[in-house]
């Protein structure tokens, strides 16, 4: 039923393409020489060369999507990855226009029709497969074009597997059941429908076509005795990652040599990534310190109004490599709080100030680390910095925990703007800082900004 389905989706898109390409190619040609929309310098090209040279252009359309991907239609296939594959075999197909016009030389050449076309063509595939899986996760959701799919394993893992088949509808997978070979008491709220070795009379039995392999990750050795038993079944078999023992994983595949790698943790904070978080950083704090300075020196002059000491409060953090910086705070405490060495913030501290009661709630204190981002110590969005007595600390008791000093530490994170920050579980911090560091993208720090103005600025943990 799969395979059916996804022929009749390739096709589909296939025919629709072709059609795009076409109507955005004549439509191209008509709208730059005939609409009287853009000055004409030049003699206008025949429309009959434009004509002609279409099934050429339909021909490398097909090698260009073909190419970039996007005919490979899978169930678990994500709008990110449908446009990045348009994206890429609309530019594919510019090339490969272009290169043919430079070599045929032939009399339709316009550096605006191409332009026109190569916008249009990207919007109109684009738009066509949008409304298509749209139309297709609507079906789906209503219990049309339904597969089914066995869960290997009743633990956290399963559980979660099986959840997440459920809530993501819209690939209409659904969970026939579990299959465990060491049931516990603590299974008995499953549908478990046999044992491992019952697999292939399952798979027969109810045409099971995916099987999700959610075993914990001291059973991984099994997962080979179930690919074995899967071998002479046309099933799709999946293997769910243990996530919470495989913190920040970012599966990444590539070969050497003709040696399959699988990258487990790959940062992407790199080459050109790093120059584009750069120029965010810099081109937004460099706004944020404008259009606040009005307010950072309201706050600085309550600070010196109402108690003694320096406006600014140093404390060294560690950030990228866990290297050491001084970061900047509005003080917020008495200026001999720290006489007694270092130490955590506790419950109606007395060392605060009632301003910087105030601060700390509103997060007002720290505005002025728009200036470490300037200076290149932190970046907007990352992980919260720590003190390096308290990193030492962690590093000790939490696994994987210097992972998160792979980045700049950053002024608001994605732990922050899920709640979790201040006097909260230093685990789930860990796992939502490792998230953020293995799935960055500059949209990814945009959403966390905007989030950080929503809910983020009152900190409901702050004392």
């Amino acid at each position: 039923m799969i395979r059916r389905s996804s022929h009749t989706l390739i096709v589909w898109f296939v025919v629709w393409d072709l059609v795009s390409v076409s109507v955005c190619w004549l439509g191209a040609y008509l709208i730059r020489f005939r609409s009287g929309w853009f000055p004409i310098s030049k003699a206008v090209p025949d429309f009959a060369s434009c004509w002609m040279s279409l099934p050429l252009i339909l021909i490398l359309t097909l090698v260009a999507f073909r190419m970039a991907g996007q005919y490979r239609v899978t169930r678990l296939r994500r709008f990110r990855e449908e446009l990045t594959a348009v994206f890429q075999g609309t530019a594919l197909l510019a090339l490969f226009i272009l290169a043919t016009i430079f070599y045929q030389q032939t009399e339709y050449q316009s550096r605006g029709a191409m332009l026109l076309f190569s916008v249009a063509t990207l919007c109109s595939v684009l738009a066509c497969r949008r409304l298509t899986w749209n139309a297709v996760h609507s079906l789906r959701r209503r219990g049309f074009n339904q597969s089914l799919a066995i869960v290997v394993g009743t633990g956290r893992v399963a559980r979660h597997a099986s959840r997440a088949l459920r809530h993501a509808s819209w690939m209409g997978i659904r969970n026939l059941g579990f299959v465990e070979d060491r049931v516990t008491r603590w299974s008995t709220d499953l549908d478990i429908l046999g044992s491992i070795d019952d697999l292939p009379r399952l798979i027969d039995r109810y045409r099971v076509a995916h099987v999700f392999i959610a075993l914990p990750m001291n059973r991984y050795h099994e997962a080979r005795r179930i690919f074995g038993i899967l071998s002479d079944r046309y099933v799709e078999v999946q293997l769910v990652a243990d996530v919470p023992a495989l913190a920040g994983l970012s599966l990444t595949t590539t070969s050497m040599d003709g040696l399959p790698i699988i990258g487990l943790r790959e940062s992407p904070h790199f080459g050109l990534n790093i120059v584009v978080k750069r120029a965010m950083d810099v081109g937004l704090a460099s706004l944020a310190v404008v259009l606040l300075a009005p307010l950072l020196g309201l706050i600085a002059g309550l600070i010196r109004l109402t108690s003694p000491g320096p406006v600014f409060y140093r404390q060294p953090r560690c950030s990228l490599n866990g290297r050491t910086f001084s970061m900047l705070k509005f003080r917020s405490m008495r200026e001999d709080a720290d006489s007694g060495g270092e130490q955590m913030t506790a419950i109606r501290d007395p060392r605060i100030t009632p301003l910087g009661k105030f601060l700390r709630k509103t997060s007002l204190d720290e505005l002025p680390q728009f200036l470490n981002v300037l200076g290149g110590s932190m970046s907007i969005v990352g992980p919260r910095p720590e003190q390096p007595k308290f990193i030492r600390e962690f590093a000790q008791s939490i696994p994987n925990y210097m992972a998160r000093h792979s980045v700049k530490c950053g002024i608001t994170g994605w732990a922050q703007v899920n709640g979790w920050r201040g006097n909260t579980s230093l685990r789930k911090r860990l796992q939502y800082d490792l998230y953020y560091i293995t799935h960055w993208n500059p949209l990814f720090d945009l959403r966390i900004m905007v989030l950080t103005f929503w809910k983020g600025l009152i900190h409901r943990n702050a004392y």
